[in-house]
């Protein structure tokens, strides 16, 4: 109750401190500046301002010196263009999943994806069959890492609105906070 607690107070910061992006759909062609943009438009100014920007492959676009790391895109995803700001904690879960990797923690970790995701598959991360399953695309919200055991009776499903715990049976389980409204027609359930 704690941990929920806490992530619904850090939620309701979160809904009003992020900078917008009205479009962060852009050209093959952008530039560093505009890869650093969109990748700070992933979480509240007092964040993002002194964050390192990572690009897709790695390579460091600007250098930070708060401990916070954000990409242009999920790095997990090829062509993503879904921004994300990670503390210390996620940006290890970031290298153990692209590794093919578990994770644990036993501290809490933050990632803020303001300007939302991507549709994703709920249950399974390795899913590809969008007629199985239950499929998301969320809007902005706040991403939690914690240990399993904190995660109590927390829904493992998006339909319930509220916090709902994402891929909760593999190693990359994590606590999905939406901060807005999802856009229309976001949420689609198949049943496996």
């Amino acid at each position: 109750m704690i941990a929920r607690n806490l992530v619904v107070a850090l939620a309701a910061g979160a809904l009003f401190a992020g900078p917008t992006l009205a479009n962060h759909h852009v050209s093959a062609k952008e530039s560093a500046n505009d890869k650093i943009r969109r990748a700070i438009s992933a979480a509240p100014l007092m964040i993002a301002e002194k964050a390192t920007v990572l690009d897709m492959d790695g390579s460091v676009l600007r250098q930070g010196s708060n401990g916070w790391t954000c990409y242009p895109g999920v790095p997990l995803i090829p062509g993503s263009k879904d921004p994300m700001c990670n503390d210390s904690v996620w940006q290890a879960w970031i290298k153990a999943s692209a590794r093919g990797e578990s994770f644990k923690t036993d501290v809490l970790g933050f990632s803020y994806m303001l300007q939302g995701d991507g549709l994703v598959n709920n249950d399974n991360p390795a899913a590809t069959d969008k007629n199985k399953g239950t499929w998301i695309k969320e809007g902005p919200h706040l991403m939690v890492l914690l240990p399993k055991s904190a995660l109590g009776s927390i829904p493992t499903t998006p339909a319930v609105g509220g916090p709902y715990v994402m891929w909760g049976d593999s190693g990359m389980f994590h606590l999905m906070v939406p901060v807005a409204d999802r856009p229309a027609g976001a949420l689609v359930i198949h049943k496996h």
